[in-house]
């Protein structure tokens, strides 16, 4: 950030001293440009505000919690009306069973829901279920796929042991033979197989889920007894109002959500088929605050949107508007810019880029133009962007264009990603 008197800049420094590196996860320091800011104020609707009082129009939508849009009148009023009432309490409202019958209707393959806090609660959660389903205890995952923080699958294993990862076999996502062959490795072990409901790793390019691929995977959870788990944690009511897969015809056994199902309120969700049922009730899971009322308060009034508005067809239009348009501008500035992924979640990087140094810039222009994007994670739209602010947008990456080509010569490599691009490749 510029300005050494920044309150950004004095938010970072006052949290070196009592953060570790000064941030965590995500928002760690060294993941964006040094002119990102670290810390914000306010959202509202498709913006939002640092803490040096700068708008932006947000592509991250707080890395996809936001739907329909920051402060959203209708469901924070459900929130607050329910807060006031109780929140955290010794037990749950009715309000978990009416949130638990709105999901099981809304998800095909769903024929009941448990309710947690964070993805990783999910999907940990899930692979506990697949286990103590089938007694055993080997999972296949694709390579590169992001499942959570937890030590069993976070991207960046500094203090996870051996043990934490065992039972563990990768292969390529969309790759049939590569499928399996780890099918093969588990032998009469394999409990589970997880998949992403497309292919979301980082700094890498995008791809839609191969429908021979996904067929196989249910075909061979079908005939082994495993369980197939979709992760729909980031992309669920993104791409359509049931689960991901279900546009394809594929229908697994467990899904996880969470993110957006109560536009940034703290919920996740676990769903499942019947056949998991029992091993679901056998299990313990628990958390503190997993019985909330208020944020399930949220959750119902954002299915209710998700069922009553066209928020899906208005973002897809708005994606495909901005794709467009992003072709159009980067052609004519001469750069090769891959757009990849589904429209309403997408990843921008240039080609002969390898360490990210056009992506950097290019995202630190389009920032001082007021537009935040993200120069090698997926991007998200919501609902309460207009045509008016993809337009801007575009107006916006066509200087960023222009400032990219009269410098890109002179970029300097940007060497902080290491740790997380040599692991995502």
């Amino acid at each position: 950030m510029d300005g050494a008197n920044s309150r950004d800049r004095e938010l970072r420094q006052r949290a070196e001293a009592v953060i570790p590196g000064g941030m965590y996860g995500h928002q760690a320091v060294g993941l964006l440009p040094d002119d990102y800011p670290q810390f914000f104020e306010k959202g509202e609707g498709a913006h939002i505000w640092d803490a040096d009082g700068r708008r932006y129009l947000d592509f991250m939508c707080a890395y996809g919690p936001n739907l329909f849009g920051y402060a959203n009148p209708q469901i924070d009023a459900a929130y607050v009306r329910q807060l006031g009432l109780g929140d955290t309490l010794t037990g749950p409202t009715a309000l978990m069973v009416e949130m638990a019958e709105a999901m099981v209707g809304m998800v095909s393959h769903a024929a009941w829901a448990m309710f947690c806090k964070n993805g990783t609660d999910a999907t940990s959660m899930a692979l506990t279920i697949a286990r103590a389903h089938t007694r055993k205890k080997t999972v296949i995952r694709a390579k590169g796929a992001y499942h959570g923080a937890a030590a069993w699958c976070t991207p960046r294993p500094t203090g996870v042991i051996e043990t934490d990862r065992a039972h563990q076999i990768f292969c390529d996502y969309n790759d049939v033979a590569s499928l399996e062959e780890a099918v093969r490795q588990a032998g009469d072990d394999l409990a589970c197989i997880f998949a992403a409901p497309f292919k979301h790793d980082a700094f890498i390019d995008q791809a839609e889920p191969d429908l021979a691929y996904a067929r196989r995977v249910r075909e061979i959870c079908d005939q082994t007894g495993a369980l197939l788990i979709v992760d729909d944690v980031r992309a669920g009511l993104r791409l359509a109002r049931d689960c991901s897969w279900s546009k394809i015809g594929v229908q697994p056994d467990l899904s996880s959500w969470g993110k957006c199902i109560a536009n940034g309120h703290p919920i996740s969700a676990l769903l499942g088929a019947e056949k998991a049922r029992k091993a679901a009730a056998a299990i313990y899971v628990t958390g503190s605050f997993w019985y909330q009322a208020a944020p399930m308060a949220a959750g119902l009034e954002t299915l209710r949107l998700v069922r009553d508005t066209d928020y899906l067809e208005r973002i897809t239009a708005l994606g495909e508007r901005l794709r467009g348009g992003l072709a159009e501008r980067s052609k004519a500035a001469g750069f090769a810019l891959r757009q990849t992924g589904p429209v309403t979640m997408p990843l921008f990087l240039f080609d002969d880029d390898p360490d990210l140094r056009k992506g950097f810039c290019f995202s630190s222009e389009m920032l001082a133009r007021g537009v935040y994007v993200h120069p090698w994670h997926n991007m998200f739209l919501c609902a309460a962007m207009t045509e008016a602010d993809i337009d801007g947008a575009l107006d916006a990456a066509e200087g960023a264009f222009g400032v990219l080509k009269r410098n890109v010569r002179d970029l300097a490599p940007v060497e902080k990603l290491a740790f997380l691009s040599a692991g995502a490749r």
